[in-house]
């Protein structure tokens, strides 16, 4: 969470909260957050579990979910069927999109890292990609047949 730079007040979209893991550590780092979680019943629970804190959470398909008009950062584990949606509406042109640093299969982070990612021709003008911290798979239940990284997307200056 360090890492992402998160602090006080940021806008930050926790895409797939579940049960509230990330959205736990970005309410206590300061920021505001959006939850999205596709499932209602984890929705309600995000929402007991947060109702003192600011926190939004949003039923959606994040595969079609609207982003905030205002900059926003993203720090999630999304399902990784939806890993390549996610990742294109987040660099779609008009996302005001500041930094993202999302846990993903291991070949979509080295996909995109060597700028080979779907349209990476359009979203390179604006955006840089590389790595975070390794993740071991011992820290998923059931653990990724071929691992996984986070992958760090960053607006440029």
């Amino acid at each position: 969470m360090a890492d992402a730079g998160i602090g006080a007040g940021d806008l930050v979209l926790d895409i797939g909260a579940g049960s509230g893991a990330i959205t736990s550590s970005l309410v206590n780092r300061g920021a505001r957050v959006v939850a999205v979680e596709l499932h209602s019943h984890r929705a309600a629970g995000l929402r007991q579990r947060f109702e003192l804190d600011p926190v939004k959470v949003v039923v959606a398909d994040a595969t079609d979910l609207r982003l905030p008009r205002y900059p926003f950062k993203v720090v999630a584990n999304p399902p990784f069927a939806i890993t390549s949606a996610v990742l294109g509406r987040l660099v779609a042109p008009g996302s005001r999109l500041i930094r993202a640093d999302l846990v993903v299969p291991w070949h979509v982070a080295r996909r995109w890292v060597s700028g080979r990612g779907p349209g990476s021709g359009r979203w390179l003008r604006q955006f840089e990609v590389g790595t975070g911290r390794a993740i071991p798979r011992s820290a998923f239940r059931p653990p990724p047949p071929n691992g996984v990284a986070v992958l760090v997307i960053r607006r440029k200056p």
